[in-house]
């Protein structure tokens, strides 16, 4: 094969991980392997924008002094994922500090960071931050582009449950059957086998066309169950006197409150809860939801007997119920990630057989006069 197509057709294949994994890790709310800054606190090491490799700490071993990392903040502007320099560690957690601040993160009000809260570690090759310029603004342009094709589509079928990171997933899901439809509906059914045989060493092989729609579709069922779970945390204060705020609760108290969780899917869904300490409680650590249905479990915080702030952590994850719930949870039980492996097979694997069926195992060959152009296959299909 020509050197210069082999590296065209890497050069694509790391485009492709590199955008997806940035999506995802938007709508997960987690980096996947890239990540990048949106402000000007870790200056000069990165700017605006900028990108970087994302390592999950199971490959990089627990953060220590002068590694960057990604964590959920609770104050630094008002929460939410920051990436910042660790400057010191403590019992309680790592201090932090943006590279530009004069100060860290816990002088300002930002609890220590656990371990258990790092995310993901910043990649530093011979000690320095692997930079991809620019990366983000490529990423929050894709973002816009997909929300305004969100809102369009809500505002033409009238319905919100196309909006959101929920409503994404949908879209993933049903645009890439809608290809597959498409593309079966409009392919010619009485290819010769001379076409075929004059084909077989040229064009794109339909089972990379099959197994690439395959995929798409196992992305969005994957979505579609990621992003509704995730890691629920809770802010308590422990005080010496009793409270009607519902963050505030007297040490050495419980309080127990309706914790909602929605299924606004249209199949089954089946949700398990870890419980991230002895101070957090769920009544219910496994439910099976039906369709379009909601369900609110006890929930109960437990104030330790030291005064202070204290964050809870519940994390859950969500299963679609196209397999046996006793399957999903045993399942799950082994890892978190297997029952959603499981889902995936159990679709994707039909899913392909069936393409390969339709379509057949030849090749796409454009440009020649057996294959049609699309406008022609579909002009000959409804005239």
């Amino acid at each position: 094969m020509n050197p210069k197509r082999v590296a065209w057709r890497f050069t694509q294949v790391v485009l492709a991980v590199v955008l997806l994994s940035l999506l995802l890790g938007q709508i997960l709310g987690q980096p996947l392997l890239l990540s990048y800054v949106t402000t000007g606190s870790m200056e000069p090491t990165l700017s605006p924008g900028d990108g970087f490799v994302a390592l999950p700490t199971e490959l990089t071993g627990s953060p220590g002094e002068g590694d960057i990392v990604v964590f959920n903040a609770e104050e630094i502007q008002g929460g939410g994922l920051t990436t910042h320099r660790v400057v010191g560690e403590t019992e309680r957690g790592l201090q932090t500090r943006g590279d530009a601040n004069p100060f860290t993160d816990q002088d300002g009000g930002e609890p220590p960071v656990r371990e258990a809260e790092v995310l993901a570690v910043a990649w530093q090759p011979g000690g320095d931050v692997f930079v991809v310029p620019r990366l983000g603004d490529v990423v929050t342009g894709i973002q816009s582009l997909l929300e305004s094709l969100q809102l369009t589509l809500a505002r033409l079928l009238g319905t919100n449950t196309l909006l959101g990171l929920q409503g994404l997933a949908y879209l993933i899901l049903a645009g890439s059957l809608l290809f597959y439809v498409v593309d079966w509906w409009l392919a010619d059914p009485e290819r010769s086998s001379r076409t075929m045989s004059r084909s077989a060493k040229r064009g794109t092989s339909h089972r990379r066309i099959v197994l690439g729609l395959t995929l798409v579709v196992c992305l969005g069922l994957t979505v579609s169950m990621v992003v509704p779970a995730g890691t629920d945390t809770f802010d308590v204060l422990s005080a010496e006197f009793e409270s009607d705020s519902p963050d505030v609760i007297e040490q050495g108290t419980s309080e127990t409150f309706d914790y909602e969780v929605v299924n606004g899917g249209v199949f089954p869904t089946v949700v398990t809860f870890e419980e991230g300490s002895d101070n957090i409680d769920i009544e219910d650590t496994e439910l099976t939801l039906p369709r379009q249905s909601t369900a609110e479990p006890n929930l109960t915080l437990t104030a330790p007997p030291e005064t202070g702030n204290y964050q809870f952590v519940l994390e859950e994850h969500r299963y679609l119920g196209l397999l046996p719930p006793s399957v999903l949870l045993s399942l799950h039980d082994i890892h978190p990630w297997l029952p959603i492996l499981a889902l995936d097979l159990f679709v994707g694997v039909p899913f392909y057989l069936f393409g390969i069926r339709f379509i057949g195992t030849g090749r796409t060959v454009p440009g020649t006069r057996e294959t049609p152009s699309l406008l022609a296959r579909l002009r000959a299909k409804l005239f």
